[in-house]
């Protein structure tokens, strides 16, 4: 059986959400996680309930934007399995506001979670991955890489990740590693409510918003994230590379 089974997985931003998801999906299909969150307790939490359900993981507590802890996770990981395999960077922060109300706080901490979190985390695995001659890296852009009201600084760091996984692809395809990118589009999440509430509204009233504009009439889950992440991630998928798929419902279509 190939997919990711017995492979090692590192997930950023693993304990909620999305990442949480991903979490999940890839231990069901047989892989061992390292569920990476800022929060240890959190990480933990997530690990425990991975492994009650049957598989295989460890909680993991760092901050991704600075390297001594990525290193740290990484090396405990790898201590821990044997190895790093499947690295997913999805660990994300929004700090939303119009340009004229943006301050430099705002900016920073989204480039350095967004950006600088997954040059590390990629910089790190990919000494492993290119020493076992096999690694899939998949990154977490969005559609608001495109571009979208009151989100300069994630706006930017999502389309920096495109950038950043295409000069992936290049650099470390000769030595076995892909590595690809996902753009979700409405995804509802804890996150994706509290931007419904900051706005006055509902992530109910947002859920039906987009569900009218787009062909499959429906909001997204993280499942269809994680669906996405299984496929990357698996051996089988070794000739795709440098790619960047909107899982987004058909957004633009209509």
């Amino acid at each position: 059986m190939a997919g990711v089974q017995d492979r090692v997985a590192l997930v950023t931003g693993g304990a909620q959400g999305i990442g949480a998801e991903v979490a999940r999906r890839l231990a069901a299909d047989g892989a061992k996680v390292g569920v990476l969150d800022l929060n240890a307790d959190s990480a933990k939490s997530m690990a425990d309930e991975i492994s009650a359900a049957g598989g295989t993981a460890i909680g993991l507590a760092a901050d991704v934007s600075k390297r001594e802890d990525v290193q740290a996770a990484v090396d405990t990981l790898v201590a821990e399995f044997g190895g790093l395999h499947i690295l997913v960077n999805n660990a994300g922060v929004l700090r939303d506001n119009l340009l004229f109300k943006m301050t430099d706080d705002d900016w920073t901490l989204v480039m350095d979670v967004h950006l600088r979190g997954a040059f590390l985390a990629s910089q790190i695995a990919q000494r492993h991955m290119v020493e076992a001659k096999y690694g899939r890296i998949i990154s977490m852009s969005s559609t608001s890489a495109l571009g979208n009201r009151g989100q300069a600084n994630y706006s930017t760091a999502k389309a920096g990740l495109q950038g950043l996984t295409k000069t992936l692809a290049i650099e470390l395809g000769p030595f076995g590693v892909t590595a690809n990118a996902i753009a979700p589009g409405f995804i509802e999440t804890a996150m994706t409510k509290a931007t419904a509430e900051r706005v006055g509204g509902s992530i109910e009233q947002m859920r039906e918003a987009v569900a009218s504009t787009v062909p499959v009439r429906r909001g997204g889950l993280p499942a269809d994230i994680a669906n996405t992440v299984a496929f990357f991630a698996a051996e089988e998928s070794g000739y795709i590379t440098g790619q960047v798929i909107y899982v987004d419902g058909g957004r633009g279509l209509l």
